[in-house]
């Protein structure tokens, strides 16, 4: 046999043996976190003071791991700030981080904890993957000096990032991931010179990961999917819910569905910051979540999931809705702030109708059959095209029907938790500019509806039966990234939130982090 022959059966063979070993499918699990707070986040504290605090929370992260490994999972997501909290400043987070090095040092913390200075929180995440045989997905904070001659060195000396790791069933450090898309008000840290994109190789598929004001983004939430094609995405996410649209269970799942991939999104339990939401997401309907304000406790979700998620059909979504002749509505029209963005609304008045409502290059078309017209509810169908400028920069295009808060028409776009109006039949279309639309159907008590609803490859947005409770919103959430400001426009974005809020403070809301 010649060497040539002998390779070709020895890649035959490792092919084989890499395809045995495969998972066709895998069980995944999140956990949503009741994070133990420190009572004074802003003055710094001793290391191990930071130590015992991180300890506490790692206790409780420890069972869940624990739990979900009995239980046959996979891997388990935790949350941003999962184990320290939040609220810091530069200094005061200090104490809390860690020198996190790159993976491809091929580091084992559990079996070598000192090899990179002193490691502790690594060290305890490295031995609860090894210890349960499941990869474990965490936030901490990584520190690294700098000097004078890098131009944009910190006045402290240092870096210090968001960061999420990811340690295998061995317990080794097989990603390190710092995140891109800061929110406001996490000034403790800094954000990478460029976007980092994280992706690690299982027997279960392919995963890419990032940290929740990410979502908002193309880097590098979209460029893992489209460039990288992964096909799980992590998601450790501190995210406060603004409802109508970005509720966490309402978005991440619709985020799933309009890129195609499996999404594990990982939430804190903070009921008093509109911080819940959890949930296991496959790209044509969640398999799992969890949305709860009115305990303090916090929950473990596990589902399983295909490895590697059928591709979906490429939605046209202008298809549909450009097919549609617009009928007159005279001057029905009325404007309403949704999340300090001025919509195009107009009433449904029927029990039944087929309406059209635009703004600028964006027409949205609904039709729809209530079971009934109630008296106390109002619903209407609103546009808007234009860039979001509050809390960030992003350009939207949206199509929603929603419930309005009263009987009042200006308190449509207000934040809405329960219905009563019940939808026989529903159909949402857009003539969006962009292939990235995001499907959302929400029903009362802020509940999703899986298996309820699909969208076809001409882009509409159809129910498949009566929804199971009665509706929120049912949108198409669009994203025109190329149309976001450059980020030299945050110090004007600042200052019309500021405007914003001193003008009307009720509609302010704190969204994700």
């Amino acid at each position: 046999m010649t060497m040539s022959q002998l390779l070709d059966y020895a890649a035959i063979f490792f092919f084989c043996v890499l395809k045995a070993s495969s998972l066709d499918t895998f069980t995944a699990a999140v956990y949503e976190h009741a994070v133990i707070l420190t009572n004074a986040t802003l003055i710094p504290v001793s290391h191990e003071e930071a130590l015992l605090l991180m300890n506490k929370n790692l206790d409780l992260l420890e069972g869940a791991i624990t739990s979900a490994s009995k239980q046959g999972a996979h891997i388990i997501v935790t949350p941003e700030d999962g184990i320290y909290g939040f609220n810091f400043n530069r200094e005061s987070i200090y104490p809390y981080l860690e020198d996190i090095p790159d993976p491809q040092v091929n580091w084992i913390p559990c079996n070598n904890p000192d090899r990179f200075g002193h490691t502790p929180v690594q060290e305890r995440l490295s031995c609860l993957a090894k210890d349960n045989t499941i990869y474990v997905v965490a936030n901490i904070g990584d520190k690294k000096p700098c000097n004078a001659s890098d131009p944009h060195c910190p006045p402290d000396g240092r870096y210090q990032y968001n960061t999420d790791v990811v340690f295998d069933s061995e317990g080794k450090l097989v990603a390190r991931y710092h995140k891109q898309n800061l929110f406001l008000g996490e000034d403790q840290f800094n954000a990478p010179k460029e976007p980092e994109v994280v992706t690690f190789n299982t027997t279960f598929g392919k995963f890419g990961i990032f940290t929740c004001f990410d979502i908002l983004f193309h880097e590098p939430a979209v460029t893992l999917v489209k460039d990288f094609h992964v096909d799980t995405i992590l998601f450790p996410t501190a995210w406060m819910n603004v409802l109508p649209h970005l509720s966490a269970i309402e978005f991440h799942s619709a985020w799933a569905m309009g890129m195609g991939v499996n999404f594990l999104a990982s939430n804190l339990h903070y009921p008093s910051k509109k911080m819940t939401g959890s949930g296991i997401y496959a790209p044509d309907s969640p398999r799992a979540f969890h949305y709860d304000m009115k305990t303090e406790e916090g929950k473990l979700l596990l589902s399983q999931l295909a490895s590697h998620p059928h591709p979906t059909a490429l939605v046209n979504w202008t298809s549909y809705a450009s097919g549609i002749e617009a009928p007159s509505m005279g001057n029905q029209e009325f404007k309403g702030i949704i999340f300090f963005d001025e919509f195009t609304f107009l009433e449904l008045k029927e029990v039944t109708g087929n309406y059209t409502v635009c703004q600028k290059d964006l027409c949205c078309h609904l039709s729809y059959k209530m079971s009934e017209k109630r008296s106390d509810e109002v619903y209407v169908l609103g546009a808007f095209d234009g860039l979001h400028t509050v809390e960030g920069s992003y350009y939207l295009q949206i199509c929603t029907l929603l419930k309005c808060k009263t009987m009042d028409l200006h308190t449509c776009g207000d934040s809405v938790e329960t219905a009563s109006t019940r939808f026989e039949m529903f159909s949402l279309s857009g003539t969006f500019e962009t292939q990235y639309v995001f499907p959302e159907v929400l029903l009362s008590e802020i509940q999703l509806a899986p298996g309820e609803f699909q969208v076809s490859s001409d882009g509409c947005l159809c129910s498949q039966k009566p929804p199971s409770g009665p509706i929120l919103t049912v949108t198409l959430f669009g994203r025109l990234y190329e149309k976001d400001s450059a980020p030299n426009a945050f110090s004007d974005l600042m200052a019309q939130a500021l405007r914003l809020f001193l003008v009307n403070p009720k509609t302010a809301a704190w969204k994700s982090k």
